[in-house]
């Protein structure tokens, strides 16, 4: 589901290795995730970590056969779900060391959210973009805090609940992408963002990470389980039940009120 390498500098690789699935976040992946944060976090000799990804794909969003297991499930089995992605995300949006994402192809969904838990992200031009989840009868629950935290009210307005589609340019302009570089490219800019961190002293950049986020929007228990709570409103509804069978059934969602 996942790899964790480190090199003889300190440098981690975390990489999302479903690539035949492209890169959806199942149960197994949001577990390993979150044990893999809590490794890193954890081990000192760590200075700096990229999150890569396998295949063409950074990251779909969430599996939707997890999505769908949701729909079958109990209330405690559903917020138990929800609690363990919104727990994964922040267990990567507070790792000491900082956190490069390398964004090699298409990020929708979750796949947004995890370039937002990052300091900084860095894509290939030829990446699509989509917080898609309204698609589905859903809204960007447990990753609203940290998209709203990196693009702002005013630019999430702009494609927090259109579901549209967007390419590296429009990331960059929104904040989600530092920038965007052609393909061959994209390992020589992740190599020059780590460089500068490996002559900092760790734990001053430990320190001015944990003070920039406390500088900024706040993102603590409190707002995480909002996030929970809205995801479950969510799966509870009949919209999700629907845009997600819709979706297996290869149909267009016939919404509540529609024509």
């Amino acid at each position: 589901m996942i790899d964790l390498v480190v090199d003889g500098r300190g440098v981690a690789t975390l990489t999302l290795a479903r690539a035949d699935k492209h890169n959806a976040l199942s149960q197994a992946m949001i577990d390993a995730l979150t044990q893999a944060a809590a490794r890193i976090a954890a081990d000192r000799r760590i200075r700096v970590v990229v999150l890569a990804a396998a295949g063409p794909t950074f990251c779909a969003g969430g599996d939707l056969g997890w999505m769908r297991d949701q729909m079958a499930a109990d209330r405690a089995a559903r917020r138990a779900a929800a609690t363990s992605l919104a727990q994964m995300l922040g267990a990567l949006n507070s790792l000491p060391q900082p956190l490069i994402g390398r964004i090699q192809g298409n990020a929708f969904g979750g796949g947004v959210g995890l370039a937002c838990v990052c300091d900084v992200a860095i894509g290939v031009q030829t990446a699509k973009f989509g917080l898609t989840e309204t698609r589905l009868g859903l809204i960007p629950a447990t990753i609203g805090p940290y998209v709203l935290a990196r693009i702002g009210a005013a630019k999430a307005r702009r494609v927090f609940m259109s579901g549209r589609v967007f390419g590296a340019d429009e990331a960059v302009a929104l904040d989600v992408l530092a920038r965007a570089v052609p393909a061959d490219a994209l390992d020589d800019a992740i190599a020059a963002e780590v460089a500068p961190y490996l002559s900092c002293g760790p734990e001053a950049v430990a320190a001015a990470k944990a003070y920039a986020r406390s500088l900024g929007p706040v993102i603590d228990e409190a707002i995480i389980a909002r996030s929970v709570d809205a995801l479950l409103a969510c799966w509870d509804g009949a919209e999700a039940a629907e845009g997600i069978a819709a979706f297996f059934g290869k149909r267009v969602p016939n919404w509540p009120g529609s024509a």
